[in-house]
Order: structure tokens, then sequence, then C-alpha cells
């Protein structure tokens, strides 16, 4: 069986913690692989293998964040 076929209508939630990851200072290795690890679920949810769930609490935790490049991510 491939990823697709196993995760097809499976939904996802990542906190906006998760999402933030990439724009964390990348020195440490625990960083990196979870900045990769959200890259991947991303990648997935982009080929619609994964259905990402979006709450309101995105918006109050997204909107206060200063730097609008990471923001618009």
């Amino acid at each position: 069986m491939t990823f697709t076929q196993d995760c097809v209508s499976k939904r996802v939630y990542l906190d906006v913690c998760a999402l933030s990851r990439p724009f964390d200072d990348q020195s440490q290795v625990r960083v990196q692989l979870e900045s990769n690890a959200v890259a991947l679920i991303l990648e997935h949810v982009k080929e619609t293998e994964l259905e990402l769930i979006v709450s309101t609490i995105h918006d109050i935790e997204i909107n206060p964040i200063s730097d609008l490049e990471e923001r618009r991510q």
C-alpha cells in the first residue's frame, strides 16, 4: 500500500507552534527534524493526500506575528 492509499480522507491538525517551526532557529537537530516533519506533512496536504484542519484559533494566534512573510506562509 502507498502512502496515498493509506491516508485518503485522513485529517491532520497542526497548531501554530508546529506551523511556525520552520521559522525557528535551525541550529538544533531536533528543530530541524520537526521542521522537516512539518514540511513533509504540508507537502502531503498540497498533494491532497491529507486534509489540513484549520480553526479560528489559528487566526487568533497568527495575527500577532509581526514577520509578514512568516504570517503569510
